[in-house]
């Protein structure tokens, strides 16, 4: 747990959750299934050239938050401070050169904010990947990339990036990821102990949960069921399936519906929401107008840091959580030894070039360069 703001648990008194890769993680084989389907419908239905299925999906290839030139077909990692991250570039599978890169953005590695900006990291020129989802989406963007720029065809990376996106999009959309899941949930599921855990101890100590998540409820359902038993819903004092986020957290154009026992449509009028009744749709607005649930009291996770966290907290006051797997490695990393010594020397070194910086004579110039160059290799 890493806090970058105080928070006392002692005012929280509502905890809320999103479903996928929050409250159910997923392993990495889900990944390769997203990419193998959409790259097969890009090749089938959008008819792009059956080279491109001999490319099969590479694990670490992208992370999370990396932003793509929809325009020049490039992968790369931009700075808070819109900076290319010189050396993160890549076309297709291949980095590309330093050079090339400030050449292509007239002599500069900064990115103007109106084309990276817009609030959900779609700017006009640049995109965002910031759900664990769109890993496969960038992996098969650089191999596509790959596949026409390694055989010479000329190609629009516009339409190639909004043809992925369609793909990725229908693996959704015809529920092939739901179907993966639901039939197989101990290969695709993990540390659903951990979940129930979590989930009783707020229980238990009088704490409301709610959960609010797009994933239809007969998936939910299952999953909860797996991962915390079956009466997994008398924890939750509200449940809400098939949002619509971000529009759930910024419109108030959908009005709630309710859910019947066999998962229905009803048409009655939402006059409250009720412990022990599943929800459809709705809006932000409508949810605080019923519970009251606003400011810091309440406590929401989630694992996008877009659509699920910062409205809430910009907007409305809610205290948020983000579920950030990749920290597992990180603090992995920066525990071992390895990593102090490195740390330890390199504060040193800062040190060091602080004070020889005033000396201006050749020899402790050359010694400063050197110092430099250590420091480079040692970040």
């Amino acid at each position: 747990i890493y806090a970058n703001n105080e928070v006392d648990l002692d005012e929280v008194e509502i905890y809320g959750f999103d479903y996928d890769y929050t409250l159910a993680l997923y392993s990495n084989t889900l990944d390769t299934m997203i990419y193998n389907t959409a790259r097969d419908f890009l090749v089938k239905h959008y008819k792009y050239p059956e080279g491109i299925s001999k490319y099969d999906y590479i694990p670490n290839f992208a992370a999370r938050g990396l932003h793509y030139d929809i325009q020049k077909g490039l992968l790369m990692k931009i700075d808070a401070f819109h900076y290319i991250q010189l050396g993160t570039v890549y076309r297709g599978l291949n980095p590309v050169p330093d050079e090339e890169v400030l050449e292509l953005y007239g002599g500069t590695n900064h990115v103007p904010l109106e084309e990276v900006s817009g609030f959900y990291g779609k700017g006009p020129v640049m995109k965002q990947f910031m759900d664990v989802f769109s890993i496969p989406e960038m992996t098969l963007l650089a191999a596509a990339n790959d596949y026409f720029n390694s055989n010479d065809i000329e190609y629009d990376p516009g339409h190639l990036y909004k043809d992925v996106s369609d793909a990725i999009g229908m693996v959704h959309i015809k529920g092939y990821m739901y179907k993966w899941i639901m039939q197989d949930l101990e290969k695709y599921i993990l540390r659903g102990d951990e979940t129930y855990a979590v989930l009783h101890r707020l229980a238990s100590h009088g704490k409301k949960l709610f959960l609010i998540t797009n994933s239809p409820f007969s998936f939910v359902d299952k999953g909860m069921k797996y991962m915390v038993g079956k009466d997994w819903r008398d924890l939750f004092d509200i449940v809400i399936v098939q949002a619509d986020k971000p529009h759930f957290f910024n419109s108030c154009g959908k009005p709630f519906r309710r859910l019947d026992s066999n998962g229905d449509l009803q048409w009655d009028k939402i006059k409250s929401l009720d412990k022990g009744q599943v929800y459809k749709q709705g809006n932000l607005f409508d949810f605080l107008r019923l519970t009251g649930w606003r400011g810091s009291k309440v406590l929401y996770f989630g694992d996008h840091l877009y659509s699920d966290l910062a409205d809430l907290m910009l907007r409305h006051g809610w205290r948020t959580g983000a579920i950030v797997p990749e920290l597992e490695v990180e603090t992995r990393v920066v525990n071992t030894e390895q990593y102090a010594q490195g740390l330890t020397w390199l504060q040193a070194l800062t040190g060091l070039l602080e004070r020889m910086q005033m000396h201006r004579d050749p020899e402790s110039k050359k010694v400063l360069q050197d110092w430099l160059k250590e420091r480079e290799e040692l970040r």
